[in-house]
């Protein structure tokens, strides 16, 4: 007598228990990475919880209120955590554009792990593969394939793009404290909003008269920087490839853009970027404002990083400045 198995999709309690899972293990795949890369691309409601839990989490402020102190916090976040994202997240660990040790390396990717935009090792691994096959079908987030809202946000809903792909950063993988930090990327955000939180306690017993408070702190730091950050950061997946000029001739779509570089810090000159990545400066220019690199530069002479790699004078000679 034959018997048959049958199979049943997993029900919800199974789903969410996978989901919440994986929030705190961003490796655990029952199915196989591979597996979950060959999904097909679609938009997720389990994977647009965190991006909805802190987008909701911004309307706390209609209780905590305001004050210059929050506004403050939540600005110096924005930008110490986007010179992390552009400086090391993009130009480090995707671009290896200067050199470090590996105890600031650690550093470096802690740093980055503030942003809340998973790990360097997945960051890294999805970064490289956007320029491989930039504005490509099988470029995960290309505005000119799959169109603006896809290449913002929605790819990042999508199981397929959830998997780090350590074959791609096997020379970053080598490294046991960066596959942990990446696979655990929330340690480092979770203790963020500790801090805030306490912070915020702290001041409002010590320094009532900066009028802010644990609540208030927490949901100006944690949320409403962040989802400024996340958006910043994405913008040179979305506007970067529709918006602005092409000094350069590439394969793909990418425009340099003024106001992107001001908000991301020397980002947006992003087809300076792709006609020549390797170059730890995107503004290839004086007259190109690349914050990013200004800081790198300091920490240079510092002696934290070295080895930042110049712009080739043949890049130079392409195109008249």
């Amino acid at each position: 007598m034959s018997q048959h198995r049958t199979f049943r999709r997993p029900s919800l309690l199974h789903r969410a228990a996978l989901t919440m899972r994986q929030w705190f293990d961003s490796d655990h795949f029952p199915e196989g990475p591979e597996a979950t890369r060959a999904k097909p691309d679609k938009f997720e409601w389990r994977r647009s919880l965190p991006f909805v839990f802190l987008h909701v989490g911004c309307l706390g402020v209609i209780w905590t209120g305001w004050s210059w102190t929050a506004v403050a916090v939540a600005v110096f976040l924005y930008v110490f955590r986007m010179f992390a994202i552009t400086g090391f997240y993009h130009r480090y660990f995707s671009h290896r554009t200067f050199q470090t040790s590996r105890f600031m390396q650690f550093i470096l990717a802690c740093w980055g792990n503030l942003s809340i935009q998973r790990g360097a090792l997945w960051w890294a691994s999805t970064h490289r593969h956007h320029h491989k096959h930039s504005d490509t079908p099988e470029d995960p987030h290309s505005a000119l394939v799959y169109g603006f809202v896809w290449s913002h946000i929605g790819w990042m809903t999508s199981s397929k793009n959830f998997p780090t792909d350590y074959r791609a950063v096997k020379d970053l993988a080598k490294f046991p404290e960066l596959v942990f930090l990446n696979r655990f990327d929330l340690i480092v955000p979770a203790l963020m909003g500790l801090a805030l939180y306490a912070t915020g306690w702290i001041l409002e017993k010590w320094a009532p008269g900066l009028g802010t408070n644990g609540g208030q702190l927490f949901v100006w730091g944690f949320f409403v920087s962040t989802v400024f950050l996340l958006h910043g950061t994405l913008f040179i997946n979305s506007l970067a490839h529709v918006w602005g000029k092409q000094r350069f001739k590439t394969t793909d779509q990418s425009r340099n853009n003024f106001w992107l570089a001001l908000i991301t810090l020397g980002e947006g000159w992003h087809n300076n970027h792709h006609r020549y990545m390797g170059s730890t400066r995107q503004g290839f220019y004086w007259y190109e404002i690349d914050i990013t690199y200004y800081g790198l530069k300091l920490m240079s002479k510092l002696g934290l990083i070295w080895d930042l790699k110049p712009v080739p004078r043949s890049v130079y000679l392409e195109t008249p400045s």
